[in-house]
C-alpha cells in the first residue's frame, strides 16, 4: 500500500478550506497557493501514471481497513490516466482565470475550483460505488457554485437547470446503489464483480434495475441524447475558464460506464445482456447527429461549443458501446483529444468576448488581437471537427477502424463521416464570420466600449497555447498514446489483477456460490 494515492484527494481538500480561511482576501495569496498546489497534482500525478504504466495496480485502504468493508482508492492505468489529465487541464484553466481575472470576479473562486479537483481525483480513483456517489456529490456542490461566478441573470437560471438535472442524477444513482446493494450485500466494485458473476439467471431483477439505473445516471453525466438538455444552456453561460474546466466533467460519466460496465457488468453477464448495444449505441449515434447539426444551427459562438462537446461526447460513446479492446483503446484517445480541445475552444470563445460586445455569429468590428486569436481558433477547430494533421483526425481514424467489426458498422460510418463534414461546415462559418467578415465592418468607438475593446492578457494566450502544445504532444506521439490506451483497454478486459490486488487481503469476504 503507498500512500502517495492519496494524495491527489487529500491536497485540494486541504489548500480549499486554508483559501477560505487564512486568504480570503488575499487574491495573491490565493493564486499562489492555487498554482503550487495544481504543480504538486501535476507531479504526483505524473509519478503515479508512472507507477501504473507497467501495469502495475496499487491500492489504498483508508484506515487500513481491507476491502470490502474498508474504503479503497485503486490506481491502475485508467484512473492515472484520468488524474493526470484533469490535473495538466486544470494548470491552462487555472493561468487562463488569472490572467483574464475571472478569479476576481467573485468570491471563493480558488477554493471552489480546489473543491471541483478534490471530486474529480477522488471519482477517478475510488473503487467503490458508494464513493463514486460521494465524489461525484462533492464535485458537483463545487461545480454549483463555480457555474454561478461572477453572478448574471442568465447564469443564474443556467446553474438552476444544472442543479436540477444534477439533483435527478444523484437520486437515481441513490435508487441504483440500493438496488445493488439489496442484491448483493456490497457496493466495492472488485467484491460486487465476483459477486455479480455468481447470481442465477433467474435471480437478476434486482440487479439488472440497478444496472439500467447506473446506466441512465453516466448517461446524464455524459450528456448522451435524450439526457443532454442540460448541456447547452450550462455550458454556455458558465464563466469560460469553468466551462473549460468542465469538459472533464462530461468524461466522469464515460470513465463510470468504461469502468462498471467492463468490470462488474460486462457484456458477457447474463443478468445486464443487451444493455450495451440495444440502448447505448444507438444513443450515442444520435447524441453524435445532434451534437454536430447543434454546431452548424448555432447562433452564437458559446453555443457552438457547447454542442461540439455534446457531438465530441457521441463519438465517445459510439466507440465505448463496442465494448472491444480496439473500440476502447480507441475511446481513450478521443477522449483526451476532445477534452483539450474542447477546453481550448471554450477559453477561445472568451478571447473573442474580451473585445467584442456580444458572441452573436454576426459581422461585428474587430476584435483586439484578432490575427492570434484566429489562429488558435482555427487550430482548436480543425482539432475538434477532425481534419488533419491534428489529433481529432487520428481518433476519428481509431474509431472508424475499430467500428469494422461491429453490426452497425455502417451506421457508425456514416454518422461519424456526414457529421464530421457537418462539424466543418458549422466551424467554418463561426470562423468566418467572427474573424473574416469582421473585417468589413467599421470599428466602434473606442471611448464608449472600453471593456469590449481591451485586448486579452498575454497569460491568456499562454494558457490557450499551452492547451494547444498539449493536443500537438498528443499528434505528435499518438502511436505511444495509443499503444498505453491499448495497454489499458487489455487491463479492463482482464480484471483478475484488480480483484486480486483490491480482495487478496486479511479479511477478504468469500462467496460461495450456493448463497445465491
Amino acid at each position: 500500500m503507498t500512500h502517495w494515492i492519496v494524495a491527489p484527494v487529500i491536497l485540494p481538500a486541504l489548500l480549499a478550506p486554508f483559501i477560505v480561511l487564512a486568504a480570503r482576501y488575499h487574491i495573491g495569496i490565493q493564486r499562489t497557493f492555487s498554482v503550487v498546489g495544481v504543480l504538486a497534482l501535476i507531479a504526483v500525478a505524473t509519478g503515479l501514471a508512472i507507477q501504473a504504466s507497467d501495469g502495475t495496480i496499487t491500492i489504498y485502504q483508508m484506515g487500513d481497513w481491507a476491502a470490502p468493508f474498508g474504503i479503497v482508492l485503486v490506481a491502475d492505468r485508467l484512473s492515472t490516466l484520468m488524474v493526470l489529465l484533469t490535473a495538466v487541464l486544470a494548470l491552462f484553466v487555472l493561468l487562463y482565470a488569472i490572467g483574464s481575472g475571472w478569479d476576481n470576479r467573485g468570491r471563493h473562486f480558488h477554493a471552489l475550483f480546489q473543491f471541483q479537483l478534490m471530486g474529480l481525483m477522488g471519482a477517478f480513483l475510488t473503487g467503490d460505488l458508494f464513493n463514486l456517489f460521494v465524489f461525484f456529490e462533492v464535485l458537483l456542490i463545487a461545480s454549483y457554485g463555480l457555474m454561478i461566478h461572477a453572478g448574471g441573470n442568465a447564469r443564474l437560471r443556467a446553474g438552476v437547470q444544472y442543479v436540477l438535472f444534477n439533483l435527478i442524477g444523484s437520486t437515481l444513482f441513490l435508487f441504483a446503489l440500493g438496488a445493488i446493494y439489496a442484491e448483493t450485500g456490497t457496493l466495492n466494485m472488485a467484491d460486487l464483480a465476483q459477486r455479480a458473476a455468481l447470481i442465477g439467471a433467474d435471480a437478476t431483477a434486482g440487479l439488472r434495475v440497478g444496472a439500467v439505473l447506473l446506466l441512465l445516471v453516466f448517461a446524464i453525466k455524459a450528456a448522451v441524447v435524450p439526457l443532454h438538455f442540460w448541456l447547452p444552456s450550462s455550458y454556455a453561460e458558465a464563466p469560460w475558464p469553468v466551462a473549460a474546466l468542465f469538459a472533464i466533467m462530461t468524461k466522469v460519466g464515460a470513465y463510470g460506464i468504461i469502468r462498471v460496465y467492463t468490470m462488474i457488468f460486462p457484456p458477457e453477464l447474463e443478468a445486464t445482456s443487451g444493455l450495451h448495444d440495444i440502448w447505448l449505441q444507438p444513443a450515442a449515434l444520435v447524441s453524435l447527429a445532434v451534437g454536430m447539426f447543434g454546431v452548424l444551427a448555432a447562433k452564437r459562438l458559446d453555443r457552438l461549443v457547447a454542442f461540439s462537446v455534446i457531438g465530441s461526447m457521441g463519438i465517445v460513446m459510439v466507440t465505448i458501446s463496442l465494448f472491444t479492446p480496439e473500440g476502447m483503446a480507441a475511446a481513450l484517445y478521443y477522449i483526451v483529444h476532445s477534452t483539450l480541445a474542447g477546453a481550448a475552444l471554450f477559453l477561445i470563445a472568451d478571447l473573442v468576448r474580451t473585445s467584442r460586445k456580444n458572441l452573436d455569429l454576426t459581422p461585428q468590428a474587430p476584435i483586439a488581437g484578432a490575427a492570434l486569436t484566429a489562429a488558435l481558433f482555427f487550430l482548436a477547430a480543425i482539432a475538434m471537427v477532425g481534419l488533419p494533421p491534428l489529433s481529432g483526425f487520428i481518433g476519428k481514424l481509431l474509431v472508424l477502424t475499430a467500428a469494422l467489426e461491429s453490426e452497425r458498422v455502417v451506421w457508425i460510418w456514416a454518422i461519424v463521416l456526414g457529421s464530421s463534414l457537418i462539424s466543418i461546415l458549422g466551424f467554418a462559418r463561426a470562423g468566418s464570420v467572427v474573424f473574416w467578415k469582421a473585417t468589413s465592418v467599421a470599428p466602434i468607438d473606442e471611448a464608449e466600449n472600453a471593456d469590449d475593446l481591451r485586448s486579452p492578457a498575454v497569460l491568456s494566450y499562454v494558457a490557450v497555447g499551452g492547451l494547444i502544445a498539449v493536443l500537438t504532444a498528443h499528434t505528435v506521439f499518438a502511436g505511444q498514446v495509443h499503444g498505453y490506451t491499448t495497454a489499458i483497454a487489455a487491463q479492463l478486459f482482464a480484471p483478475e489483477p484488480y480483484l486480486s490486488t483490491v480482495l487478496d487481503t486479511p479479511g477478504k469476504l468469500s462467496v460461495p456460490k450456493e448463497d445465491y
